[in-house]
């Protein structure tokens, strides 16, 4: 069976606009169909990427300069060629301006695009090996001296084209093809090896990191998880795909490559003796996309095998392949070192603090939030925050609770680790797609523990996590007070809330700009929305007294719980008075301690836990 041949070029940067050409040999005789992704695999929203073709057309032969063909569109993302019996070659123009990790950017300073949003899938003929010829942009304009420095960077595999060089790259199918995103243009590179495969470190964008620390300390993390499901790794190369901007930050995964967006800040910089918190961020996000290679790209739902690229393919696991990669990435950075366990503990903390301020997690389930990720959580609106729970969050502790509570149930003879690994060797590693009750029924298997009730309670409900308790049995005290200040997140104790004043609070979220405060989130019950105030009010004033740059928190300074307010506040271009009655915080600001080590099987679980 002849290849799949695709062609891309940035055909006008300057413009952004790639050219993207698919060759077929062997058309359907019945008239050859295409169609554009919907969506890409590691985002759960239907993007509509066929709304950036700018135009197409059909031509015979194998070059695009035979005879027009005409085309018919079917759907929103289908085309139909008239039948023909030669090979055909369909060429569009795809606009780029997409500055995120998801989709494709083009313009004079570099290019980055995802398979989903340029290569058209030829349909019947997904399975055939597919080539790809990635040219440079054409050597004329007032930066063509710029685009003879540019490179490629990509995991795609080199078929006729230098290393980091143009030329033509090659796939196993159309599959493999869209699971390798290409980045373009002048950047900075690093390569390390982390048991014995090779990884690739590119940043585009400006910046000033010391790429050997950085390198030293990814190839850390890398190991760390190659050594925890087991050498070899799955893929012979990786690459990291870095984009430095002035603030930015997200990740997508891939099967042997990432794209991350980060801020220039997040980067470590040439003398950096401690990491900032920005930094242990960012090697977070590192190791949570590296951790996908096993758990997503290669463990996958069975709903997700195969991926049906042109709607929305639910699941209810969506909080065990992102919530429980969310705990281990964390951990992941103590088991190499990167992380302290107090900073582990801190950080916990405030995971735990932020799912404590979300009213939505009493409204939803975390397998729905999983099943509605497509609607609800990729689609959030002002109200969000009271009627969603994030199956990120939600499920990293879940993660936590069900480990802590096998290793206190076993002795600490069975964890976590030995149900991912069980995962990876039923799953991963056969390609068999876990059922939506599989990880509940392999757990039990693996652990010799009954376990659907809790599943239910922890997936299936809304009732409240264990925390303290399982906590407590690993010698780690869970406190809960009221926030100091709107930016205290919670951390590590001792916990002195009777010292503490006892703040006001309005029950409302808001930005402060231009010397004005926008409403952007009321929470249910709270203060602002029992008087009526609404998400997109613009606070004008406080009590007669214009609200300045420190929002509401300046406004409220010195005021107590009972105080009665009035607020003036501008809803479209109408000004409303409210009365607002303040109202007391909540103790919702989580607060670790690791408790004296009376009990030595609380510090004997705690150790092996955090080792």
């Amino acid at each position: 069976m002849a290849n799949i041949r695709y062609r891309i070029v940035p055909i006008r940067p300057e413009a952004h606009l790639f050219e993207v050409g698919c060759t077929v040999a062997d058309p359907d005789p019945e008239g050859q169909c295409f169609a554009l992704p919907a969506w890409i695999p590691g985002s759960y929203l239907v993007r509509d990427f066929a709304r950036h073709i700018v135009t197409i057309r059909a031509q015979s032969g194998s070059s695009g300069r035979g005879k027009s063909l005409a085309l018919e569109k079917l759907d929103k993302h289908t085309w139909r060629c008239e039948p023909t019996a030669g090979p055909i070659t369909l060429t569009c123009e795809v606009y780029a301006w997409d500055l995120s990790v998801r989709g494709a950017h083009l313009d004079a300073t570099h290019a980055f695009f995802n398979g989903t949003s340029v290569f058209l899938r030829v349909l019947g003929k997904e399975d055939r090996r597919c080539d790809v010829e990635i040219a440079p942009p054409p050597a004329v304009g007032p930066n063509r001296a710029r685009y003879r420095r540019w490179e490629v960077a990509t995991a795609l595999k080199r078929k006729r084209a230098p290393q980091w060089g143009f030329g033509l790259y090659t796939a196993a199918d159309y599959d493999e093809l869209i699971d390798h995103p290409v980045e373009l243009g002048s950047f900075s590179r690093k390569t390390f090896y982390a048991k014995r495969v090779l990884h690739e470190i590119v940043i585009t964008g400006r910046h000033r990191a010391d790429m050997s620390r950085l390198a030293r300390d990814m190839k850390r993390i890398c190991e760390a998880q190659i050594d925890f499901f087991g050498a070899p790794a799955p893929m012979d190369r990786y690459v990291f795909l870095i984009t430095a901007v002035g603030e930015g930050y997200g990740g997508l995964e891939h099967r042997a490559s990432t794209a991350l967006m980060c801020s220039r800040k997040d980067l470590p910089t040439p003398g950096m003796k401690e990491p900032t918190e920005a930094y242990r961020s960012f090697l977070g996000l590192v190791s949570h996309e590296y951790f996908h290679t096993w758990n997503v790209k290669r463990i996958k739902p069975a709903a997700f095998t195969p991926y049906d690229l042109n709607r929305e393919n639910h699941t209810t696991l969506l909080w065990a392949f992102e919530g429980l990669t969310s705990y281990y990435d964390d951990l992941m950075l103590v088991r190499s070192g990167l992380l302290s366990k107090d900073k582990y503990l801190e950080t916990l903390a405030r995971n735990i603090t932020q799912l404590l301020r979300a009213p939505g997690r009493k409204k939803q389930s975390v397998t729905d939030s999983s099943f509605d990720a497509w609607t609800k959580y990729y689609r959030q609106d002002e109200n969000s925050t009271n009627s969603i729970v994030s199956y990120y969050g939600k499920g990293s502790l879940v993660g936590l609770c069900l480990d802590l509570h096998i290793r206190r149930s076993t002795g600490g003879r069975k964890s976590l680790d030995d149900v991912m690994l069980a995962l990876w060797k039923k799953h991963g590693k056969t390609g068999l797609g876990v059922a939506e009750d599989g990880i509940e029924r392999l757990a039990e298997a693996v652990t010799k523990l009954k376990l659907k009730r809790l599943f239910d309670r922890w997936l299936r409900s809304t009732a409240e996590l264990p925390l303290a308790d399982l906590l407590a049995s690993h010698g780690v005290e869970l406190a809960l007070r009221p926030a100091q200040s709107e930016g205290d997140k919670g951390g590590l104790g001792p916990v002195k809330s009777a010292s503490l004043p006892v703040r006001a609070v309005v029950g409302a979220r808001g930005n402060a700009a231009a010397g004005e405060f926008r409403l952007t989130h009321v929470l249910e019950g709270g203060a602002a929305q029992t008087a009526g105030l609404s998400a997109g009010d613009v606070v004008a004033a406080v009590d007669g007294i214009r609200i300045g740059t420190g929002g509401m928190e300046a406004a409220l300074a010195g005021r107590k719980p009972g105080e009665s307010l009035q607020v003036h506040a501008f809803r479209r271009d109408e000004l409303m008075v409210f009365t607002l009655v303040l109202g007391a915080p909540q103790a919702d600001t989580c607060v670790l301690s690791v408790t004296e080590d009376k009990n030595a099987e609380a510090r004997r679980l705690r150790t092996r836990w955090l080792s």
